[in-house]
């Protein structure tokens, strides 16, 4: 009796705290995402002439990070929007690496948007149950 009792109480306490290192790394993608667009926004300007994209694509890939961003936030209160949105800002960590090869930087400029990249799949996977 005790044994399936302790069995059972282990999966809940698994199952909390794979959710608070999801709502974790939400807050670290969102809060990365918001403070580069919004308070380092010269140097991505600066990054999206060196990847030769036009100021259009720049603001679009930014405000579709800032938006994306803040459903994950939302995704603490309405789980509905964690999958789409996480999937929607991997795709745009995996075109960042994608500019990151195109004009050969080294690999240290790769590792903030891989990180992010990896957070945003963990995210989907463990909403979707794959975790």
């Amino acid at each position: 009796m005790f044994n399936i009792l302790f069995i059972h109480l282990n999966k809940i306490v698994k199952q909390l705290i794979m959710e608070n290192i999801s709502i974790l790394a939400q807050l670290v993608v969102s809060t990365s995402v918001i403070i580069v667009w919004v308070f380092r926004y010269e140097n991505i300007v600066a990054e999206f002439k060196h990847y030769g994209l036009s100021n259009l694509v720049r603001n679009a890939v930014g405000a579709s990070k800032i938006a994306l961003a803040t459903l994950l936030i939302l995704g603490i209160w309405y789980p509905e929007f964690l999958i789409p949105s996480s999937l929607l800002m991997a795709s745009l960590m995996v075109g960042a690496q994608y500019c990151h090869m195109k004009v050969k930087n080294p690999l240290i400029k790769f590792i903030p948007s891989l990180v992010l990249l990896f957070l945003c799949v963990f995210i989907a996977a463990f909403k979707y149950g794959l975790l």
